[in-house]
This record gives C-alpha cells, structure tokens and sequence, in this order.
C-alpha cells in the first residue's frame, strides 16, 4: 500500500510541475512580445498623406452600334415581280428603281379611268352652256361637276398604285441580301431585302439617372468593339429629354464616322463617357476602404495609433476611389494591413513614395 501511495504522489508532483514549466514559458514568449514597458509592439503598415488632385471623371457603359439609316425593303402593292435591278451587297443611290412588279391590270383601269374622265370633262363643257342659258338648274350641273371630281380622283389613284410597282431606293446605301427572285408573287407582307446606311453609324447606351446633368451636347466620347484594340470617337448629338421609369436610365446617342467601314451595325460597344472634371479631389487606392454594416470606414495615422473613420466615396476606377468626406487633406491613410487592425492600435507607417 505504501508503495501505491508513493507511486501517486510521484505522478502528482511531475503532473504539477509540467504545469509549472508551461506557464512560466508562456509568460516568458508573452513578455519578449511586448517592449520594456510591457505594451504591444506598433505593427509595420503602409500609408499615404492625402492630397488635392484634378480627378478627369469617366462613366464606362456598354451601348450598341446602329445604322445611320436602315429599312426592310417591301412592296407596296401586291403582285408578280417583273425585274429585279440590284445585286444583293452592293450600294445602291437613292432614287435607285429596286425592283418592279408587274402592273398590266393597273394599266388597263387607268386606261379605263381616263376614258371615263375624259367623258366627265365633255359632259361637264356641255352642261356648264345649258346652265349658262338657264337650260338645267345648278343642282344638276352640281351632281355633274361631282362626277367629274370623282373620275379625275379615281385616275390619281390608279396612277399613284403604278407608281408603287417600282420601288425606289429611299436613301444610298448597301443593299443586303436577296429573299425574292423574277415571278415571285408579292404582298406587302413579304420581306425583298434590307437596306442600310452604315456611314456614319449611331452609339446608343444609357446612364445611371444621377449622372443625367452631367451630359452635355456635343461631348465626345470613346468606344471600342470587341475584337478590335482601336478606339474610336464619336460626338453626342441627342439626348432623351426624360429617364426610364423603369430602368431609371438615361439614354443617348452619338455619331461616329464610318468611312472605313469597320463598324458594323448591330454589334456592342464599350462607351467611356467624360464626365465633369472634379477639382480638388481626394483620392486614395481602393484597399484602403473597408466595408462594414454602417458604409465603408479607412484608417489614419494620428499620433501613432490607428484611428478609424466613416467615410463617403463618390466614383471609383480599377485601382483608386474618390472619397468626399471623412478624410482631410494632409491625413495620413493606411493603405496595406487594414483588415487585421483594430481602432487605436499602435502602427508604423512607411509612407508611400
């Protein structure tokens, strides 16, 4: 029994005594963590001292790329088509006859309506003398004259269907591809080609309704098409007087010169938009803001402790942010190891160059 009791008070002391060594080992790390006066070391951090700068404000947008002037071409009249003068991708000039549908039977109602008015106009001579001689009333000359009116109008109508059995070219421009061909019979339903004026070629995009008084007329903005590094330009030249209830955007379009042809209309474009330069700007790199619950907070240097502070951003780029309120010029700002700082804790700040 005495050598059980002894075996146990072995174990007891060497438990007690490995308790002992850690705690005296974990004080020992814990004071060489801390300096002589036994506070925590600052922890080594990268600034800037804020300043004034102009900040040249840019919206980038995505928009598309629209004909100058584009339309489907249709006939307006139904029938056969009798000639087809154009060759699907080539220009056309304005004024240009199409195509032409065949008008015999419009031919023969005109023939028909002329010799009709041409009687109306002998009948209405004959009957303009009886009334000068009091032969017949002016009611009766009246339904005459009426008759007169009615063929003469019925052969302007027959002669303004002709007219639409050949088609016009509205505008100069590239002519696309062919869906008729010679004997296809035409309504006004079926689709003949479409034609486009892709010189110059229209930017339309739409902004944020907060930027919609900073857009002027006349402003000139860069695009760019994807597969093409080339940048174009382009000048704004109408603006929709009113936002998109739904979208709450503002929409507009611009002109771009198209001599080249390397525009091609219905692709998209990256717009870059110049806003209002901002004078006095403060701007600081984007790892500096820190977004929590209540907005987005940043430290400052002051006295060798961090501080934090709340404040408000306006527009940002890929790298940088400009903050409105919250930080005074001359402010140093902590820019790296923000994340694991706490409010009044000690740093050393390596200042940016």
């Amino acid at each position: 029994m005495k050598l059980k009791h002894i075996i146990y008070t072995l174990l007891i002391l060497a438990l007690g005594s490995l308790i002992a060594y850690r705690i005296t080992q974990n004080k020992n790390v814990a004071a060489q963590g801390n300096d002589k006066g036994g506070k925590k070391p600052p922890t080594t951090v990268s600034g800037m001292v804020a300043t004034a700068n102009e900040f040249a404000n840019s919206l980038s947008v995505s928009g598309s790329i629209e004909a100058n002037e584009q339309v489907e071409i249709r006939s307006e009249v139904s029938g056969i088509v009798e000639g087809i003068y154009f060759k699907e991708g080539n220009m056309v000039n304005k004024g240009q006859v199409l195509f032409k549908v065949n008008d015999t039977e419009l031919q023969a109602q005109l023939g028909q309506a002329i010799a009709k008015q041409e009687l109306a106009i002998e009948t209405e001579r004959r009957n303009k003398i009886l009334l000068d001689k009091d032969v017949i009333s002016r009611e009766e000359y009246d339904i005459i004259q009426a008759n007169l009116k009615t063929t003469q109008a019925q052969t302007q109508l027959i002669r303004a269907q002709i007219a639409k059995t050949s088609y016009k070219a509205p505008f100069s421009g590239k002519i696309g591809l062919r869906y008729i061909s010679p004997g296809t019979y035409l309504t006004p339903n079926v689709l003949i080609a479409n034609l486009v004026n892709a010189n110059p070629v229209k930017i339309t995009f739409s902004i944020p309704e907060k930027y919609a008084t900073d857009i002027r007329l006349n402003t000139e903005i860069l695009f760019s098409v994807s597969g093409k590094k080339e940048q174009y330009t382009a000048k704004i030249y109408a603006i929709e007087p009113n936002i998109d209830a739904s979208t709450r955007t503002l929409s507009i379009r611009a002109m771009a010169d198209n001599k080249k042809g390397n525009l091609i209309p219905g692709t998209f474009a990256n717009v870059v938009l110049p806003l209002n330069a901002i004078k006095d700007a403060i701007i600081i790199p984007t790892e500096a803001i820190i977004p929590v619950q209540s907005g987005k907070k940043v430290f400052l240097a002051k006295g060798g402790k961090a501080q934090e502070v709340m404040v408000e951003t306006l527009t940002r780029t890929e790298n940088d942010v400009i903050v409105t309120s919250g930080i005074q010029i001359g402010d140093t700002v902590l820019t790296s190891g923000v994340m694991s700082l706490k409010n009044e804790a000690p740093v050393k700040v390596k200042l940016k160059k």
